[in-house]
């Protein structure tokens, strides 16, 4: 099950092949809704729209292609199982299609999957198997157990069938939002884009596709070149963590797309609040690099309407507590003040009033009298204030210091 670049020119994927996926998986899978977003429009200049695939019944786009594959199974490969490999989405895609069909299936996963991933997969019946640090090293573990165990493979992107049934997400798009001229992608191995490329470029080749990388995994970071080198690594974009694209995927879409743009990792975070905040939307980092893209290229998208697949919404609570929190201290909307006060009696007490009478609020204090300050006559205290946002912060912060000795850290 190797995830090798191995590239032919032998068309794979048709348009037809799509049109048949979504009739056969319309009973299992959620014709997701497509809305427009103000909010989002107002904040890029581009006018946006969304094709909500976090709300599948798993959280992800991912199971359109797993319920595509497994619908083609015959008898006789249902009765042998089916097994796969993912870092989370693909995988309770095949879980609960496999649940529904009443089949065997094990799930490998590598070792560092998001424990809420991994427990949603056997929530659905599989029998998780957790090996390997990453994708590739996954992949070796679940060739070993398919040629023990006779399973059919459901590749998690790099299957004809799989990549029809992802390209069912932009049949819907187009038939919900026709208006639309650009959709930004995630990519990771490529199933995604190489479907609603194929859609676009039979039905509407006026609409540019534009693919979107994370850093530590843009194998496409040289396009047009074809495949590169990554570096890997921790990522909170971990769905599209894929070292190499598959190669019928890259047949999917190869001709096909505009571009691939590359996003950082605090860009994804940003995103993924901003999504929360002004989309009211909760999405995982891989889903919120479409629109990562576009906040970071603001001159190439500006004007333009711009369809974004929020292509899952599987995110553990703690991190998206963690990343909107990261990222309003980066804004500016929450500040960590750190005062050296004299230690006396009322000090305290006078900045709290102060900033409440500024209209800020106050989230957490610490305050240090033995160690972290410079004097035994003073006290480092450390604020933690919530502001309206960057400028209110800013008024905060310089009303202080015009009482106090404080500094932001």
């Amino acid at each position: 099950m190797s995830d090798d670049l191995t590239v032919t020119s032998v068309p794979i994927v048709t348009l037809q092949d799509i049109e048949e996926a979504h009739e056969r998986i319309s009973t299992t899978v959620v014709r997701t809704p497509t809305v427009s977003c103000p909010a989002l429009s107002r904040l890029t200049g581009a006018d946006i729209t969304l094709k909500l695939e976090n709300l599948q019944a798993i959280g992800s786009f991912k199971e359109r292609g797993a319920a595509n594959k497994m619908a083609l199974l015959t008898p006789e490969e249902r009765a042998r199982g089916v097994i796969t490999v993912s870092a989370g989405n693909h995988a309770q895609g095949v879980a609960r299609q496999a649940s529904l069909l009443g089949i065997s299936a094990t799930i490998v996963m590598p070792r560092f999957t998001p424990a809420t991933k991994v427990a949603a997969t056997e929530a659905w019946g599989a029998n998780v198997v957790l090996a390997g640090d990453d994708f590739a090293q996954a992949c070796e573990v679940a060739e070993d157990l398919q040629k023990q165990e006779g399973r059919c493979l459901v590749h998690p992107f790099n299957d004809p069938a799989v990549i029809a049934g992802q390209g069912t997400v932009a049949l819907e798009l187009l038939q919900d939002a026709p208006e639309i001229d650009t959709v930004v992608v995630p990519v990771g191995g490529g199933g995604l884009i190489g479907g609603i490329a194929t859609v676009m470029s039979a039905l509407r080749p006026d609409v540019e596709v534009i693919g979107v990388q994370v850093e530590a995994y843009a194998s496409l970071a040289g396009f047009p070149q074809e495949d590169g080198p990554t570096r890997g690594g921790a990522t909170i974009a971990e769905g599209i963590a894929v070292t190499r694209l598959g190669d019928h995927c890259l047949n999917a879409f190869r001709g096909k797309i505009s571009r691939i743009l590359v996003v950082n990792e605090l860009q994804v975070e940003s995103a993924i609040t901003t999504l929360a905040e002004k989309a009211k939307q909760v999405c995982e980092g891989a889903g919120a690099t479409g629109l990562a893209a576009v906040l970071a290229n603001p001159d190439l998208f500006k004007g333009r309407k711009i369809a974004l697949p929020l292509s899952g919404g599987n995110i553990n609570a703690r991190i998206l507590a963690n990343t909107i929190l990261r990222s309003l201290l980066r804004d500016g909307r929450i500040l960590r003040l750190i005062f050296q006060i004299p230690d006396r009696p009322g000090t305290l007490a006078d900045i709290s009033a102060r900033i409440g009478s500024y209209g800020g609020n106050i989230i957490e204090v610490s305050h240090h009298r033995l160690f972290a300050s410079p004097s035994v006559q003073t006290a480092e205290l450390v604020v933690m204030v919530e502001a309206r946002d960057t400028a209110h912060a800013h008024q905060i912060e310089t009303d202080l210091a015009r009482h106090y000795i404080v500094r932001r850290d």
